[in-house]
């Protein structure tokens, strides 16, 4: 296949075009914080599911009410109790915070503003109301109505709504399971000793951190040199144990790049391989199936850069979340000139208003990424920006 390098814009809308339909799972909903609901739910039962008191104090029927008159104390209910009880006219029952409230009564007196004598009961409260203190049947959600809508977030405050109202377990979006593989004869797992031409491999490491980012725990690892036959091995079983594949390394066209090879070996579809940008002009994206595989570039700034302007908008769109990096129209801080026609996404700071585009910007440098908090993102075809002069930006999304 004759290989066409094509835009980043090219690249993107034909990802954006793949269906990868997300998964739906059951997950207890305690577990659940941060994903995505799948569908709507609805209420299973009226919150309140009876009138109750909001206090504790005295349940009564305003109307047969006289202020000053004291009221003869009937019974007492407690939060959870199933006992019913009728209050007559001039009459109270004592009951507490979540309590029903006793048929035929509509107001609770908080008991600071009572005066408790022998059985009976005075108010010392001037502008009481009817219907004070009091929780009415439903008046949160009456059941059968919808409680929150399919690709709602699943927040802390909703898994408690939802507990609420009965659910033990929700439908959302399963998080995809990714595998990595690393190739390269030169890399070494830190803390362990260098020899001569190894470098320590920080990629998988950083991925993995960006995946935790996102909720992603179901992560396996895979190491391989620059060996075709190993290559073909390792990527199988890749494919075999997860939903997505990334892989690092080996994607360019020298003697010992195997992982589009092995990639068409596999069975993989390619989609695309090498894109009109820096970093990353290596970038290989393919499926099998419904399964998105990534080759990413091995320079640890390139994989990180096509990480979050490729693969972090797919994993978003299989978990149900809005799939695009937070994007800003802001002013240059400084003159830049880039020395070639490549979409540049260059590391850069974003603050007062205004983007500055950091140094050490080559793809093997991570020293600027970790102090970065967006892309500053230079069009493929012009060369000079002035200062001033309007950019995009991307903010990386711990900062987005």
């Amino acid at each position: 296949m004759k290989e066409t390098i094509i835009t980043v814009q090219e690249a993107k809308a034909i990802l954006s075009a793949q269906q990868f339909e997300p998964m739906v799972t059951q997950i207890r909903l305690a577990a659940a914080i941060g994903s995505v609901l799948a569908d709507d739910l609805y209420a299973l039962v009226d919150i309140p599911a009876f009138d109750q008191s909001s206090m504790d104090g005295y349940a009564f029927a305003f109307d047969s009410w006289k202020s000053g008159t004291a009221m003869k104390v009937t019974g007492r209910i407690a939060a959870g109790s199933d006992e019913r009880i009728m209050v007559k006219e001039g009459e109270a029952v004592r009951v507490f915070t979540g309590a029903p409230l006793p048929e035929g009564a509509d107001t609770v007196v908080m008991q600071e503003r009572t005066v408790y004598r022998d059985g009976f009961v005075t108010i010392d409260q001037a502008d009481l109301r009817k219907g004070d203190n009091r929780r009415i049947k439903g008046t949160d959600i009456k059941k059968d109505t919808r409680a929150l809508a399919k690709n709602a977030l699943v927040t802390a405050a909703s898994v408690g709504f939802l507990g609420a109202l009965g659910y033990a377990k929700i439908p959302v979006y399963a998080t995809p399971s990714v595998a990595i593989v690393i190739t390269g004869n030169e890399l070494q797992k830190p803390g362990l000793p260098l020899v001569f031409g190894q470098v320590y491999e920080a990629s998988s490491a950083m991925l993995q951190a960006c995946l935790a980012e996102m909720g992603i725990a179901d992560v396996t690892v895979y190491f391989v040199k620059d060996e075709l036959d190993e290559t073909v091995k390792v990527l199988n079983d890749a494919l075999r144990s997860s939903d997505v594949v990334l892989i690092t390394g080996g994607v360019s066209v020298g003697d010992y790049d195997f992982v589009v090879k092995a990639a068409e070996q596999c069975g993989i579809q390619q989609l695309f391989h090498k894109v009109k940008q820096r970093p990353g002009k290596p970038l290989y994206a393919g499926r099998k199936g419904a399964q998105p595989v990534f080759g990413l570039p091995g320079n640890p700034s390139s994989v990180l850069t096509c990480f979050y302007e490729y693969v972090w908008p797919l994993l978003r769109k299989m978990k149900g979340q809005p799939d695009n990096l937070t994007n800003l129209q802001v002013p240059l801080a400084e003159t830049y000139q880039k020395n070639n026609q490549l979409t540049h996404f260059l590391k850069g700071n974003y603050q007062d208003g205004k983007a500055t585009i950091l140094t050490a910007q080559e793809s093997y440098r991570l020293s600027s990424f970790a102090v970065a908090n967006c892309f500053v993102i230079l069009d493929e075809i012009m060369r000079v920006y002035e200062k001033g002069e309007i950019v995009q930006i991307h903010l990386l999304p711990v900062y987005g």
